[in-house]
Order: C-alpha cells, then structure tokens, then sequence
C-alpha cells in the first residue's frame, strides 16, 4: 500500500506534527491500547473507554469512547498495513479480517507515516474520505478540531515517554 495515494486537498485532511522522541516511541503510543487511551480522545470532550489494536494487515482497530453522559460510542476498524516504525493504516470502511462494515458515521481511512528527523520524528496523519460531503462533514462536525487536539495530545503524551 506504500505510497499509492496521492493527496486530495477536496478529499483529505492532513496533519503533521514534529515530536521530539524517536520514532520507536511514537509507534508505541500508537499501537499500544495502553499509551492510545492515553492520548486518542480530547481530554475535555471524553475519554477512550476500550483500546484494541493488532498492528498487522487484517487485524482490529477498535477504540470505544465514551463521552458526556458516559455513552459509548465503538469506533471499528480494520489494519490495512503495519510497517513498525514507519507506517501504519487502518479504515473504519471494512471491519476486522477485511469484512465489509456497516456504519453511521463518517468513514475514513487513515494513513500514519514516521519518519526520523534529528534526535526526532515527523508524524503525519492523512484522513482519506470518500467524498467532499464526508469530508465536509468532517470539518464541520468537530472531528478535524478533535483530531488537533488528541494529535497534540500524542505529541505531549510521547516526550513524556522518553
């Protein structure tokens, strides 16, 4: 899957980030169901309830948050690639094992690339959305301002782990 995308500024949302650990700790706090509860959720919004994720092709991705009232809304998914320390992408399109999900949300597929830059690393998340009302969606619904913060929160939540 490496590389066989072309980002759609109508179509994807990108975020990038400098943290100043290396990229072995920034594939843990993304693969670790006990560093992704840590950082996944913005804190004032809720908080991540359940955190699984099997980082190789076909494994779940799947992070319950529960928010205000304590509801839990199951966010599922599917690993597409793991490429430890460099690379790794899920889709809530298709659910674990590559079945095909059935959904209510606004479905994306995320592709998390590491690379080492001086004692640090260059972390950049792209959300690939269907379509411009997805991605629109997105925007307005407070999805890309949630993602800012949780990504701020990785950055923190990483240093902290050096």
């Amino acid at each position: 899957m490496s590389n066989q995308f072309a980002v759609n500024p109508k179509l994807d949302l990108v975020f990038e980030r400098f943290v100043d650990a290396p990229p072995r700790l920034v594939w843990e706090a993304l693969t670790k169901p006990e560093h992704l509860k840590e950082w996944y959720m913005p804190r004032a919004w809720g908080r991540v309830a359940r955190a699984e994720l099997d980082a190789r092709p076909g494994g779940v991705f799947s992070i319950d948050i529960a928010v205000g009232d304590g509801a839990e809304v199951p966010n599922l998914g599917c690993v597409l690639e793991a490429i430890p320390m460099k690379r790794l992408v899920w889709t809530s399109m298709l659910f674990p094992g590559y079945r095909p999900a059935v959904f209510d949300d606004v479905p994306i597929t995320a592709i998390m690339t590491m690379e080492a830059e001086g004692s640090g690393t260059r972390y950049v998340f792209t959300a690939l959305h269907r379509d411009e009302a997805d991605l629109e969606k997105n925007r307005s619904s407070g999805w890309q301002q949630g993602t800012e913060i949780a990504l701020d929160q990785l950055v923190a939540h990483v240093e902290s782990m050096k």
